[in-house]
This record gives structure tokens, sequence and C-alpha cells, in this order.
């Protein structure tokens, strides 16, 4: 198993675009789970950027050091619990029109915001998704 440098390093070396540490990529998720919980105004290929940074996480965690992983899981988990109170699962059939979807694994794709706003809330509702209207929420 590896550190966490290492995991940043081996993680650019497969296409990562920054050696990036495991505090920043659990800092973008705990940003992109507050933005969402507040109603994402950005547009659908912003949205399904910033949700790789789970992405990212979820393959260093497969390579990472135990102890590393025991001491962020737990924050993750809070993040993940955060994330999905704050979604709604469709299976990724929303997502799925705009960007294909990763495997099964990867559950974050199969979910949309519940507030639908701005761009992002446009295009999902063109693609059939339902949530809630941001001024009501």
């Amino acid at each position: 198993m590896a550190t966490e440098t290492e995991v940043g390093e081996l993680l650019h070396q497969r296409g990562w675009r920054t050696a990036f540490t495991v505090t920043e990529r659990v800092n973008a998720w705990a940003s992109l789970v507050s933005v969402i919980e507040r109603g994402y105004g950005d547009d659908i290929y912003e949205y399904t950027n910033d949700l790789y940074c789970r992405n990212w996480l979820h393959e260093a965690w497969l390579l990472l050091d135990e102890h590393i992983v025991q001491l962020w899981t737990p924050r993750i988990k809070a993040l993940d619990a955060q994330y999905k109170a704050a979604t709604v699962d469709d299976d990724g059939q929303a997502l799925d029109q705009f960007h294909r979807l990763p495997g099964p694994d990867l559950w974050w794709w199969r979910r949309y915001p519940r507030i639908l706003t701005g761009d992002l809330g446009r295009s999902l509702r063109s693609a059939g998704a339902i949530g809630a209207d941001p001024d009501t929420a």
C-alpha cells in the first residue's frame, strides 16, 4: 500500500491532471456537497467535472495505506451521507444523457441534486429530473 504522496503521484501518472492530496480531494468533495445542499447553479459540464473529486477518492482508497484510510473514512462517510440527503437517486438516468456513466460502484453518478436551480437544474429537468423548487426548498 502507498503513502498519500505516492498515491497522488500514481494517480497523476494514470491521467489525473495533478498529484492531488487526500486533504485536497476531501475538501473538494465537502465543498461540492455544501454547494449542492444550497442549490448548485453552475452548468451540467461543471457539475460532472466536480463529481470527479469523489472518483479520485474512490481510486485512492484502493491504494492508500490502511492507517490513512482509517483516518479519513469517517469524514468521507459523513460527506457521502450529506450528499445522499441532498440528492435524488434516479440510477443515473438524468446525468447519463449528458455524461457517460461510470461503473455501478461509483454510486454518486446515479444521483442528482434535490434542489434544481440554474443551468444545471434546467439541463436535468430537460432530462426528466424532478426536484424541489429552489424558492420553496
